[in-house]
């Protein structure tokens, strides 16, 4: 199953996370099949989000599994309820 959740980058104090989508299986930090962005929780959720919007909506029109955390960064930068229009095309 694919997962798309969030892997650590960041050094000790200095967070920084890869937002990816990941085979269930693979480690929290280690390999994964395609990163769709970075999130920089220092700088806040509005700042700190880069998601590239064509990745992740391909990741779950189809039918990747997401975290709470990745849905609530889709949902705030509206890329969720895009998802969820276009899959019904």
């Amino acid at each position: 199953m694919v997962k798309i959740r969030l892997a650590r980058c960041g050094r000790h104090e200095l967070p920084f996370y890869r937002i990816v989508a990941a085979d269930s299986r693979y480690s929290k930090d280690g390999r994964y099949l395609e990163q769709i962005g970075t999130y920089d929780p220092k700088k806040g959720i509005v700042d700190g989000v880069v998601i590239n919007e064509e990745i992740a909506i391909k990741w779950v029109k189809n039918g990747a599994q997401y975290s709470e955390t990745v849905k609530a960064l889709l949902k705030e930068k509206d890329i969720f309820n895009k998802a969820k229009a276009t899959k019904g095309e």
